[in-house]
């Protein structure tokens, strides 16, 4: 999209004669108001604002005063009024404007200071009722920020007190505030008018219990910029709440694709919080491998023991405190993210060693629950709830004559919690909750096999008694022989294919146990 230039609209410096202050947030607006009442402005206030600004002991005038008519609605009705947003929106280089205002009788104001009612943050009590934080839904403010951040040519909008400080340091050396500024704090202005409207359509959303909305509205603030995207010549910057969930608090800045890694780690580690002590190795957002054993050391020692290729310059995640013997044992590769709820003592400080690693404090695991996923697309995104399935015993539906032994049965579960989080077409063969292959990607189930068993024999893991999990269901009864010929003893997969029959009866001539998990698990 090509824009006019700038240029078309008035450049000059703006000098601030009369204020409107309404704030939600009262912080710093007495100081503010000091500023300007020092600087001869005239202020123009409301309800609490307005006494706010009095308890300073600083002269200011009631908008009703203004406007000739009272608040009223209990509050709900104070500055929508042509003497208020007559002066908001009145182009003060614009002749015509100025003869209209002043035959109406309304003066200009050249700042205006509003936040909002704080309906972000009332909505997060759970147990608010829908009148209370409609409540919260502010009306006058919005219409007053919209008015004043369009004529930024001739008024100045401050939306946020972290503002103040910046505009009173260029205001207090001139009584006046630049084009550039002023452009700045309308950008910010209709990017916080964005956000609060978003946060009030989804909340009506789920008011009415719209899942998938007609209309999709997001508003995300900037974490942080990124040196650059998946590649040096791609621009890229975070966006999100990613502070809730992990803090860096050693090594580099994070790399758009340490964001992703990190991502899928989370992701995947979430599914294992709550099993005994579970070490997880990534690379490229893909697992290398996974272990639950009885103490941390011993599961990165067989997690690792999957695949010793790969996780060269990887992700390790573990989802129990880091000890100093397993930290040790990680740095014997250079690995470049550390994912841990903790540290014991010692271990920063062994890790700190090389600055080009990165460790990371999990703050929280992602729920998933309420969580959706967007990708963009030609044309717009895709827009799905999160994977957050989790299958147990009681969910699985035994197909062969013969059942699965308990430690089968464990092994299909474990090997099913990673095989959700590896991109199809998805093979992973585990034994003792341990992965023992991994095959990931390929455009044939039985090609990923291949690869999945190629690895464990590259690294001398014997899948004698192995189970094998699948995302989606074989098609063709080749993979579940392939799987025995392998070793496998062992089968989970979705089912329903057509040639189910035919897979179940290859299962059955190789003595094999499979179950149906009645759910599948692409990964694109």
């Amino acid at each position: 999209m090509s824009l006019k230039p700038l240029s078309s609209l008035p450049q000059e410096p703006l000098q601030i004669k009369r204020a409107l202050l309404s704030v939600s947030d009262k912080t710093g607006i007495a100081d503010l108001a000091k500023t300007l009442h020092n600087a001869g402005v005239e202020i123009v206030s409301t309800g609490g604002t307005a006494k706010t600004i009095r308890d300073a002991e600083i002269p200011v005038t009631d908008v009703s005063e203004v406007t000739g008519f009272p608040e009223c609605l209990n509050g709900r009705v104070k500055t929508l009024h042509p003497k208020v947003h007559g002066g908001i929106l009145a182009r003060t280089s614009h002749q015509p404007d100025n003869d209209e205002i002043e035959e109406l009788e309304i003066s200009a104001f050249e700042l205006v200071v509003v936040n909002l009612y704080p309906f972000k943050e009332v909505i997060k009590n759970n147990d608010i009722s829908a009148a209370a934080a409609t409540e919260n839904i502010d009306i006058g403010g919005p219409t007053m920020v919209r008015a004043a951040a369009k004529n930024f040519a001739h008024v100045c909008i401050l939306t946020n007190p972290g503002q103040y400080r910046e505009f009173q340091s260029e205001f207090s050396s001139s009584n006046e505030i630049g084009y550039s500024t002023r452009l700045k704090f309308a950008r910010k202005a209709f990017a916080h008018t964005a956000d609060y409207d978003a946060a009030i359509s989804q909340y009506f959303n789920q008011l009415d219990q719209q899942e998938l909305p007609v209309q999709l509205n997001l508003s995300i603030p900037k974490h942080a910029g990124l040196r650059y995207g998946e590649n040096p010549h791609q621009k890229a910057s975070v966006y999100g709440r990613q502070n809730d969930f992990i803090d860096c608090f050693h090594g580099k800045e994070l790399s758009y694709n340490n964001y992703l890694d990190i991502d899928s780690a989370l992701r995947t580690m979430a599914d294992f919080k709550d099993e005994d002590p579970t070490v997880a190795i990534f690379k490229h957002t893909v697992p290398c491998g996974i272990s639950t054993k009885s103490n941390l050391n011993e599961a990165y020692q067989r997690a690792f023991a999957t695949d010793t290729v790969s996780p060269f310059g990887g992700i390790v995640i573990t989802n129990r405190p880091l000890d100093l013997e397993t930290a040790k044992s990680i740095d014997s590769i250079f690995t470049e993210i550390i994912l841990a709820p903790e540290y014991e003592d010692g271990v920063i400080d062994f890790l700190k060693q090389k600055k080009n690693r990165r460790l990371i404090r999990i703050i929280d695991f992602p729920n998933g629950t309420n969580d959706y996923s967007i990708r963009s697309i030609i044309g717009g995104v895709l827009y799905q709830q999160i994977d957050s399935k989790i299958v147990t015993g009681d969910d699985l539906k035994v197909v062969t004559k013969r059942q699965p032994t308990d430690q089968e049965l464990s092994d299909m579960l474990f090997g099913w919690k990673v095989v959700k989080h590896v991109k199809s077409n998805a093979i992973v063969y585990a034994k003792e909750q341990s992965t023992c292959g991994i095959g990931t990607g390929q455009t044939s189930r039985v090609e990923s096999s291949v690869i999945a068993v190629r690895k464990a024999m590259n690294e001398d893991l014997s899948l004698k008694g192995s189970a094998i999990a699948s995302d989606a269901f074989f098609p063709f009864a080749d993979g579940v022989i392939a799987a025995a010929q392998s070793g496998a003893t062992a089968v989970i997969q979705p089912g329903g294919s057509i040639r189910d029959e035919e897979v179940i009866e290859a299962a059955n001539k190789n003595n094999m146990a499979m179950v149906f998990t009645g759910i599948r698990h692409f990964k694109h």
